[in-house]
């Protein structure tokens, strides 16, 4: 096993373990099922109350023999059609033979449904019925039978808004984790692929799939997720960000440790890396693990074009990280402190434009991108057309009526558009480039060039020292490991990179084919 694995460290459970303030009975989860019906049947209505979506269809086994029996099922959850031919017409009209494994008959030679279980806890027939099964139970028997008729309303698979590609597949993941898990499997057609499933939140009971290829995958950082998820206890995950926000390495850190997306294909791309990925039932993005600093300037689209124009546009994104990073607390202190760093002709154009204006560079560059994320804003949660239109128009007339009334010039209007623009070509460290273009600022204004300076050696130093499940966040390059440089800023052709990464995978030897060089004779 490799040195980064080892250094895995387990967080304490007082650090993974949310405790819930809930006051249930617990002892209500352990009641098993009566062989009284109309026992349990009271049990079960006093626990659903009076919800109206609770359907119980009350009917007698068998057409001479008769044995009473109910059917609990939510409306709008379950296949109607799928109860009435495949369950209900079938157990209605049979002849009853009285025997000891009449239970077994039923569930082998009567129901026609692929996935039924038995059961014969209340805690196990709750979970089914809320989870969209249903559940029949059979007078004088102590067990039931939950079988799977999930069928509900979802969104179809469409193009994702996140990360649209020009070449490439054009599937986005859904809210539904059965079709989640589909989307997945049809691409890598292997038994070693393994979904695990996990329960969590006590009230919403969310289902969360562990996914990860056996053999590839490292055992270690797949026991530890498996662990890190188990002791989380919360009242309800509603989305991945949850699980995202509870096991993740850093919590108190800009960067993300853990990475996430909405597409099929690079999520199967990450499971034959060796990474882990996570999905959860009700949301649309999953979670991969292990995440690296490089994976932010990586697409699923770098893979499916020619190695130089992938290694080209990788580096814009790179140029577009400092852009957004640097640029507005360089043009501060420029103005401010260090004029000697800028040519001459640019600097007595530049002191032209500020003529008139009466604020210093930081106030204006400080009011100008405030103003730009009030716009961002506005057009992310305004419905889809006004929020463009709003946008588009915001910009140009307040940008053009500052500029008009003398409030700022027009290099801060033309640096601050540059820096937004360039902040949506990294969308995924959107939220930690957008803090830090406001921390340089502050450095810019407060020390100049020294004070950026300081700035940036912390920022390289937290760099260094956070990891993602045992893996060095800034690996290969901090620490350098030059096996896995064939993928990092210069992307090498396909049949080059023959190996996964070492502070990954526990299998680094990939199926490698040799470049073919066909010459005409």
């Amino acid at each position: 096993m490799n040195k980064y694995i080892k250094k895995l460290v387990n967080r304490s459970e007082n650090k993974t373990k949310f405790k819930s303030n809930s006051n249930d009975n617990s002892n209500d989860t352990k009641k098993k099922i009566s062989t009284d019906l109309q026992s349990n049947l009271k049990y079960i209505k006093k626990q659903f109350g009076n919800s109206h979506d609770i359907i119980y269809r009350e009917l007698n086994i068998g057409c001479k023999i008769t044995i009473p029996a109910v059917v609990i099922s939510i409306n709008g959850l379950v296949n109607q059609r799928l109860l009435d031919y495949d369950l209900l017409k079938r157990v209605m009209h049979i002849e009853i033979k009285l025997k000891e494994d009449f239970m077994e008959y039923i569930e082998k030679s009567v129901i026609t449904m692929v996935d039924i279980k038995t059961i014969d806890s209340m805690n196990d027939l709750f979970d089914g019925i809320l989870s969209g099964e249903s559940v029949m139970l059979i007078e004088g028997y102590n067990t039931a039978f939950k079988m799977d008729t999930r069928d509900w309303k979802d969104r179809g698979v469409n193009q994702p808004i996140i990360g649209s590609v020009v070449r490439g597949p054009r599937e986005g993941f859904t809210e539904t984790l059965l079709t989640n898990t589909a989307l997945i499997r049809r691409r890598i057609k292997t038994p070693r692929l393994i979904f695990d499933k996990i329960n969590c939140g006590q009230y919403t009971k969310t289902d969360i799939v562990i996914a990860y290829i056996k053999g590839i995958a490292n055992d270690k950082i797949v026991n530890e997720v498996k662990n890190r998820i188990s002791k989380i206890d919360i009242d309800g995950i509603l989305d991945s960000g949850y699980i995202e926000q509870l096991i993740e390495d850093e919590p108190f850190s800009l960067f993300p440790t853990i990475g996430n997306t909405e597409k099929p294909d690079q999520a199967a791309g990450k499971l034959l890396e060796g990474r882990i990925v996570i999905l959860v039932d009700g949301s649309p993005i999953v979670l991969t693990l292990p995440f690296l600093f490089l994976e932010n300037i990586q697409t699923s689209e770098d893979y499916y074009t020619r190695p130089w124009y992938a290694t080209f546009t990788r580096l814009i994104r790179v140029l577009s990280i400092i852009i957004v990073v640097f640029l507005p607390g360089f043009y501060i202190s420029a103005q401010t402190y260090n004029q000697e760093m800028l040519p001459t002709h640019l600097f007595i154009t530049m002191a032209a434009t500020k003529e008139g204006v009466p604020f210093p560079a930081f106030i204006e560059i400080l009011i100008m991108s405030i103003l730009f994320e009030v716009l961002k804003e506005a057009g992310v949660r305004m419905p889809r057309h006004i929020g463009q239109a709003l946008s588009i128009v915001g910009a140009l007339v307040l940008g053009e009526a500052a500029v008009g009334a003398g409030f700022v010039s027009n290099p801060a209007v033309m640096i601050t558009a540059l820096t937004g623009i360039a902040t949506f070509v990294i969308y995924s460290l959107n939220d930690s480039i957008t803090i830090l273009r406001f921390a340089f600022m502050i450095l810019g204004a407060a020390g100049g060039l020294f004070g950026m300076l300081i700035g940036t050696i912390f920022l390289l130093l937290h760099l260094v020292s956070i990891r993602s499940f045992g893996a060095p966040y800034m690996s290969p390059m901090g620490p350098r490991n030059n096996k896995d440089m064939k993928d990092t800023l210069i992307r090498e052709p396909l049949w080059m990179m023959n190996s996964r990464s070492e502070v990954i995978s526990k299998n680094t030897n990939k199926s490698s084919t040799n470049k073919l060089i066909n010459k005409s004779k």
